[in-house]
């Protein structure tokens, strides 16, 4: 394949002649997609294929976070917009096999609509587990504060997105859900013992160890290392999310332009993969950040390859289903989430 351990962002609609040079001359391994790139069905299909030409390879992922609700980057007319992941938490109180499979539903529906963009990777589900009090960056993206209910919903949400042709991706491992500040602005501290986390904050990773992709939370965790947040910790990356969790999938950093994460562009990408990631993930489309990272990281190699592959092969053409009744499921869980808002305080609309 060829690939470097990277993957990025880009500015615009369209691939510029820098970005072209830059993405045939570093090959990263992916592309994500924002809210900046995305306009029409025709347009993402045309941005995407011109990437897949500097590459020089249709094996490279598209990815987007397309979880619903506040995170959605396709958004209407020419997208569905669909309820966050809360709903289904509420509707799994009152009917678990119904919440479970509105879950599937919804993230079957999203799938198709990526599938049909030639986009090949949903950065979903989130496992993340809150807590009262804590930062409300996570808030009703997470299905509840309930592990159990996480993990039965997480799983729905995963097997969704792989019939429909589409890679999950479940974070923020080891867990964002305690945190009382938002990574993307500031360095989380969160001072509970590992045993803590251990009955809680690891249990839905671990029980969803087999996803083909994950992504890490830049947060720091005292029990384990006091200095390092998990991203660039080769203690939590290997004993924590390697064994103790037991991640056997691809495992890719959270964005390397979020403030929890300091110094040079370089520094943060050399840092993610000597910690153990096997892939730096870099979102913000800024093209001299973008060469800093592309030039710090390693080839795509070893296990890390062996993972990519893996996670290459779990991609199969969408299997049928029936799109009313989905989007019925769905309307369910979105009308019981209407009628519960504010009833739990972790919980931001």
């Amino acid at each position: 394949m060829d690939f470097k351990a990277f993957i990025s962002g880009c500015a615009g609609l369209i691939l510029g002649d820098a970005e072209r040079r830059f993405f045939a001359a570093t090959r990263p391994c992916g592309l994500i997609l924002f809210a900046r790139n995305v306009e029409t069905p025709a347009q993402i299909r045309a941005l995407i294929s011109s990437f897949k030409e500097a590459v020089e390879s249709d094996e490279a992922l598209v990815l987007i976070d397309q979880e619903g609700g506040r995170v959605q980057r396709l958004r209407p007319p020419h997208w569905r917009a669909m309820p966050p992941a809360r709903c289904y938490g509420r509707l799994y109180e009152t009917d678990p096999e119904m919440g479970k499979q509105a879950a599937f539903a919804g993230a079957r529906l999203i799938a198709q609509e990526l599938h049909d963009a030639d986009i090949t990777v949903d950065c979903t589900p989130v496992l993340d587990v809150p807590e009262k009090g804590a930062h409300e960056i996570i808030g009703d993206r997470a299905f509840s504060t309930d592990p159990d209910v996480v993990i039965a919903l997480g799983r729905a949400v995963m097997e969704g997105c792989l019939a429909g042709g589409v890679l999950p991706v479940i974070k923020h491992v080891p867990g964002h859900g305690r945190a009382k500040a938002d990574s993307h602005l500031a360095l989380p501290r969160i001072d509970v013992t590992a045993a803590d986390l251990d009955a809680v904050d690891f249990r839905p990773f671990r029980a969803l160890r087999d996803a083909p992709l994950a992504m890490t939370a830049h947060v720091l965790l005292p029990a384990f290392d006091e200095r390092r947040p998990a991203s660039i910790s080769p203690v939590i990356m290997s004993e924590v999310i390697r064994d103790r969790i037991g991640l056997t999938g691809l495992v890719m950093s959270d964005d390397l332009g979020m403030k929890a994460l300091g110094g040079p562009f370089a520094e943060r990408a050399r840092s993610v993969i000597e910690a153990g990631c096997d892939v730096a993930l870099h979102c913000g489309g800024n093209l001299a950040e973008m060469v800093e990272v592309g030039n710090a990281v390693p080839e795509l190699e070893g296990l890390a390859a062996e993972r990519f592959a893996r996670a290459r092969d779990c991609l199969h053409d969408p299997q049928p289903f029936d799109v009313e009744e989905a989007l019925s499921l769905v309307t369910e869980a979105a009308g019981t989430h209407v009628a519960s808002l504010g009833a739990d305080p972790t919980v931001q609309a």
